[in-house]
């Protein structure tokens, strides 16, 4: 690999070219920072592959998130390598796509995935916490129009979420926990929210554990 040259993923995930490989799948969308990944992203991962019929999971690692500080965040191949290590599952892909989509918001992201996997379908995963901010997002009810959306309980953060502007404008659209297993097939908007068992993981305790123990080595 030739200086500059940008850093492949240590294996084959999801690119913009393998839509033959998906087609007629059903794949939840992760989106993130994954700064790092952590148990917490598995551990909704594979309650949403169970609970929503899933195909596979994409972590769909960013290059930067628009709404976070470029302080603090590791370089894009090393949160994919470890993405990889946390994630462990033949069913979990971890792609970094929109650095070749050439996207930073998730709104473009998807209208992109669509165009490039015309023979798949896709659910935004999410949790309570973004249900709460999204519509600090841009062309955040885009996201609502283009794919369904499975919300997932946070520690603290239910209600507000459910009470939020987000929940409020969509909650007729609202599908019942017995219908999520068809959530892949409403018509949008369509979105549930998922009571999964809670984990208290967190990316940025993680990343003051690891500065900590940097300091302060044993």
């Amino acid at each position: 690999m030739g200086e500059g040259a940008p850093a492949r993923p240590p294996r084959g995930g999801p690119h913009p070219f393998s839509g033959p490989r998906y087609a007629g799948l059903t794949i939840g969308l992760l989106g993130g920072s994954f700064n790092p990944a952590h148990d917490g992203h598995r551990d909704i991962s594979l309650y949403a592959l169970k609970t929503l019929g899933l195909d596979r999971v994409w972590w769909l690692v960013s290059p930067q998130n628009p709404l976070k500080a470029q302080a603090g965040m590791a370089p894009l191949p090393e949160r994919l390598a470890e993405a990889w290590t946390v994630a462990a599952h033949p069913r979990i892909e971890v792609t970094a796509i929109e650095t070749a989509l050439k996207t930073r918001f998730t709104a473009d992201t998807l209208a992109a995935l669509i165009r490039k996997f015309p023979k798949t379908r896709f659910v935004w995963l999410m949790g309570a916490d973004n249900l709460r901010q999204i519509p600090r997002w841009r062309a955040w009810t885009r996201i609502f129009e283009s794919v369904p959306v499975a919300v997932f309980a946070r520690p603290t953060y239910c209600l507000n979420a459910l009470s939020g502007q987000a929940a409020q404008r969509y909650r007729r659209r609202r599908v019942s926990v017995c219908g999520v297993k068809g959530l892949a097939r409403q018509k949008r908007p369509a979105w549930a929210f998922l009571r999964n068992p809670l984990n208290p993981a967190s990316a940025t305790a993680i990343r003051h554990a690891r500065a900590t123990r940097i300091a302060h080595p044993s």
